[in-house]
């Protein structure tokens, strides 16, 4: 019988890539901290995760038949969203720096907690197919 990986796997592949693109979004913000009218921005992680759950996509739709249709079994990225303010600043510039390194640094360590997940699902994997 063949390994499905998209079912040995679970949500935690999907997992891992959103928190891969929300800590480019986090470090971007963190990057353009001084840059004047700069808006944060980061992705929701449990909408993320819910659209990966019921196998919804933000793809491209088409609205006609001669239209390239985008492959179905993907995953698409999430919708990237601008972060609320706590204090407004002369600049215009919305990222505050605390508030963006709590938020990546929380980010990482969920990362790791994923990757530990598929180690784990792996060993498993591993050990069933050499019979242990």
């Amino acid at each position: 019988m063949p390994i499905n990986f998209d079912s040995a796997l679970g949500i935690h592949a999907d997992a891992l890539r959103v928190r891969s693109q929300r800590a480019e979004l986090l470090a971007s913000n963190l990057a353009n901290a001084d840059t004047p009218n700069y808006k944060a921005r980061d992705i929701d992680f449990q909408s993320a995760m819910k659209m990966a759950a019921s196998g919804q996509s933000t793809g491209m739709q088409t609205s006609h038949v001669n239209h390239i249709q985008s492959s179905g079994g993907q995953f698409n990225a999430p919708a990237v969203q601008f972060r609320t303010t706590m204090q407004d600043s002369l600049d215009g510039n919305t990222v505050d720096e605390q508030v963006e390194q709590a938020q990546f640094m929380q980010n990482s360590v969920q990362y790791q907690a994923s990757l530990n997940f598929l180690g784990a699902r792996f060993q498993g994997l591993l050990s069933a197919i050499r019979g242990e």
